[in-house]
């Protein structure tokens, strides 16, 4: 898929690792949507990248129908997410444990139904943000993991769902293999673990090997659109030191 000119809406892309996938996606020529709550990050990317922004709450039904509508996207990337509150099991609370499922999973549900239903055109990619934590688990991130392994199956899901309805749509869900500073959610969980494990953020941080900053994930997702080895694979894993490497190969 050469990305020039391609239609692009992306969900959280006013910052973290949304926002280094829109810088990415831009530098390659698409035109892109970037849809968050914030008014001032959305400005402030627009200004910056010359993108098109909506402002609009993803957990939002009728929001998600109405946008794709209107765009048509060739390429839907879902990565906005809830920074998932911090605990031990023995100490979190249950809207703490839940924050992913109400934001992640509830959004993912939503967006995957439109691009079905509406649906989007025959040829279409959606790239659902999965993490390594679905693979490995996070024990110290409540309901988080399992969030990131539904939304997984989820991807799975919508493929057969497009396979009996004949639609030409593709689905993939993309998961980070270790945690990412700079951004909402891989601070959390970095200084959570260092607390821990009694070292400093930046020490646990190196344990992952070489870092995957924000626009680095952004460009190694954009490889994976264009690049024809990636076009059937369902799950992907992306890592600083390895690149991208295929978790689940293409659905039944």
């Amino acid at each position: 898929m050469s990305l020039l000119d391609m239609n692009a809406v992306v969900t959280g892309g006013s910052r973290g690792l949304g926002l280094g996938l829109v810088e990415a996606l831009v530098a390659q020529g698409a035109r892109v949507t970037v849809v968050a709550r914030g008014a001032d990050a959305l400005e402030s990317v627009r200004a910056r990248l010359g993108v098109a922004t909506i402002a609009a709450d993803v957990t939002d039904e009728t929001a998600a129908r109405r946008i794709l509508a209107e765009i048509r996207p060739d390429i839907l990337a879902l990565n906005a997410g809830a920074t998932p509150g911090m605990g031990r099991l023995d100490e979190i609370s249950w809207a703490d444990f839940t924050a992913p499922w109400e934001t992640d999973v509830k959004a993912g549900l939503y967006w995957l139904q439109a691009a079905l239903n509406l649906p989007l055109k025959p040829g279409s990619r959606v790239v659902v943000g999965s993490s390594g934590a679905a693979v490995n688990g996070s024990p110290m991130s409540g309901g988080y993991a399992g969030a990131k392994r539904m939304l997984w199956m989820m991807a799975k899901y919508a493929n057969g769902v497009s396979k009996q309805k004949d639609l030409g749509i593709r689905f993939q869900a993309i998961a980070p293999m270790q945690i990412i500073g700079g951004t909402g959610v891989g601070d959390a969980g970095a200084k959570a673990y260092a607390r821990a494990t009694g070292v400093t953020t930046e020490k646990f941080l190196a344990g992952f090997g070489a870092p995957m900053p924000p626009r680095e994930f952004g460009e190694k997702v954009v490889s994976g659109l264009e690049d024809p080895r990636y076009a059937e694979g369902v799950v992907f894993g992306l890592k600083g030191d390895t690149g991208v490497t295929i978790l689940e190969g293409a659905a039944a």
